[in-house]
């Protein structure tokens, strides 16, 4: 059987500098910037992960995000230690909140953001007291 890796997630947006500078401000991104056949490109090194952010023209050919709940790829994930001061934190930097520190199992404590475009940010602290 083949050996498969993780590569990169793949974003869409119609400001790809605004969307790059939410995930720069939030998480600590590093944002990449460079020309691709002529174009400006924006990409993030987010935790390690490649978040490559194509730009959305203004035609109608891009469909609008799905609201959630919904089938398929739901939201993605950041691992966060004492999740309660680092959702007070985002906060004061203006992240919207779809969903408070919640415990949901011993030791295990989610919280939910809103991203650019309506993407779901899962914050999982899972040494949570």
């Amino acid at each position: 059987m083949a050996t498969f890796t993780y590569d990169h997630m793949h974003f869409r947006s119609p400001d790809p500098e605004a969307t790059a500078g939410f995930y720069e401000r939030m998480f600590g991104a590093l944002v990449l910037r460079s020309v691709q056949a002529g174009k400006p490109r924006v990409d993030l090194d987010l935790c390690g992960t490649k978040v490559f952010i194509a730009k959305v023209e203004a035609d109608g050919k891009t469909a609008e995000a799905p609201s959630s709940p919904y089938k398929g790829l739901d939201h993605f994930g950041l691992t966060v230690s004492g999740i309660d001061a680092v959702v007070a934190e985002l906060k004061a930097k203006g992240a919207e909140f779809t969903m408070e520190p919640t415990t949901i199992r011993p030791g295990t404590r989610i919280a939910f953001l809103r991203g650019p475009e309506g993407v779901a940010i899962e914050l999982v602290d899972r040494n949570a007291a």
